[in-house]
């Protein structure tokens, strides 16, 4: 073949050839498919999702209502996926088999090839790529993708993962983030990851998977021995106070943030009044910290606590099942042909449901708060600055580390990733005081 003939047939021959090579090494950028870049993965999410707990009882602790704070965590953890979806979800050219995230976004069920040569354009496929292989592209294509189970088992994931969120703010206030993570967490990875584990087709040693399972189903037995051990020692203190001392506790019942009237410390454990001689854990620590914290739980049921711990465990531990389901389809749910979701994709979704429905739970506790919460309002809300910074911040956090852990378990699987949940055990102890009784 001439050299005429090589150059005037690229347009029509080669260009396909080479977007599907640069495609191919596009996807191992931007689709973690070693195991040293899932442990990067798991590691940076073992960080981010230990920090943003302690950020957020910090906000309940110094008095900000913890619907403000969640509201504001929810924003900015919906964007830190949407910016995920954005830039690793869009490196690379689409194909039938990996779609991008916006081609993947857009698919939706129809029938006949003139809507799928549209669609095909839309999505940003070249019309010489269409002509060079217009048969299977349309047949790959075409009826575009039915991928509606998967999206709802990602959007299942979020809702359950919303509920534990929410339950474990309260959760903190009752039993202490120490013990609440060690239960959460520990449940998590006793149930989570043997669903993971069953669903990948027991790809991670068992041998090297089921004692660590083990030692967290330890950890939540003892975790439910610290937090009744802790009950029985701060009675115990507050016991051999005078009563009039003890009603101090009672005296202050809103958010400072909202009642800005109320004279409190700047920090309940390093404040300027009551906490600031109190020695941590003691009897005139726990009062001003009850005085100037949100919630408060001083006369309540300690069993309201565990109740609250053992329900966001159990959320927890359905929400990675969930997303595995959505991004590998273990159960068939969809028709052949039809590509799974990319974990980009799902995660997108996956953090839909979580924002819409913590958007809609707490702006209904703003106006009907559980636990003798103050009421507060959409108003109240968009007014209280003190301590947004770090609710945003917290958001981002979790945002990150959620994504980094799903990009990890695709990778080296679903149930080696949720061992990320020893973080918050760790991290909770390193970062809060409650622990020193």
């Amino acid at each position: 073949m001439s050299g005429m003939d090589i150059s005037g047939t690229p347009s029509l021959i080669a260009l396909p050839t080479e977007s599907t090579l640069l495609n191919g090494l596009s996807l191992k950028i931007y689709l973690v498919e070693s195991k040293v870049g899932a442990i990067v993965c798991m590691l940076l999410a073992l960080f981010l999702l230990g920090t943003f707990p302690a950020i957020l009882t910090l906000l309940e602790r110094r008095g900000r209502l913890p619907q403000h704070s969640y509201l504001d965590y929810t924003i900015t953890n919906f964007l830190a996926a949407v910016f995920i979806a954005f830039t690793f979800g869009e490196i690379g050219k689409s194909t039938s088999e990996e779609p991008n995230f916006l081609t993947q976004l857009s698919q939706i069920n129809l029938s006949d090839s003139s809507h799928d040569l549209l669609t095909l354009a839309y999505a940003g496929y070249d019309s010489t790529f269409a002509l060079v292989d217009n048969e299977n592209t349309f047949k790959s294509q075409g009826a575009l993708r039915d991928n509606w189970p998967s999206v709802l088992f990602a959007m299942a994931g979020g809702v359950v993962l919303s509920l534990g969120n929410l339950c474990s703010q309260y959760a903190w206030a009752f039993v202490g983030i120490s013990v609440t993570e060690v239960i959460t967490s520990s449940i998590t990875v006793v149930v989570g990851t043997t669903a993971n584990y069953f669903l990948d087709d027991k790809i991670n040693k068992a041998a090297i998977l089921f004692p660590g399972v083990g030692c967290f189903l330890i950890a939540a037995c003892l975790g439910s021995c610290v937090h009744a051990s802790n009950v029985a020692d701060n009675k115990a203190k507050l016991g051999n106070l005078p009563d009039d001392y003890k009603a101090a506790a009672a005296d202050v019942s809103v958010s400072k943030e909202t009642h800005p009237d109320i004279v409190g410390t700047e920090d309940p454990e390093r404040g300027t009044s009551t906490a600031d001689k109190a020695k941590f854990g003691s009897a005139d620590f726990l009062i001003g910290l009850e005085n100037r914290r949100a919630i408060k739980v001083f006369g309540k049921s300690t069993m309201i606590g565990l109740a609250i711990t053992f329900f966001a465990g159990l959320c927890f531990s359905l929400f990675s099942p969930a997303f595995n389901l959505a991004t590998n389809d273990q159960w068939d749910t969809l028709k052949d042909g039809v590509p799974h979701l990319t974990v980009y994709t799902a995660f997108f979704y996956f953090s839909v449901s979580c924002f819409v429905l913590a958007v809609i739970l707490n702006v209904i506790l703003l106006y009907h708060p559980v636990l003798n919460l103050p009421k507060s309002s959409i108003r109240a809300y968009l007014t209280d600055w003190n301590g947004r910074g770090w609710a945003f911040l917290a958001g981002l956090v979790c945002g990150f580390g959620n994504g980094l852990q799903f990009m990890g378990g695709q990778a080296a699987g679903y149930a080696a990733a949720d061992a990320v949940q020893v973080s918050p055990n760790l991290l909770s102890l390193m970062m809060n005081d409650d622990f020193e009784r």
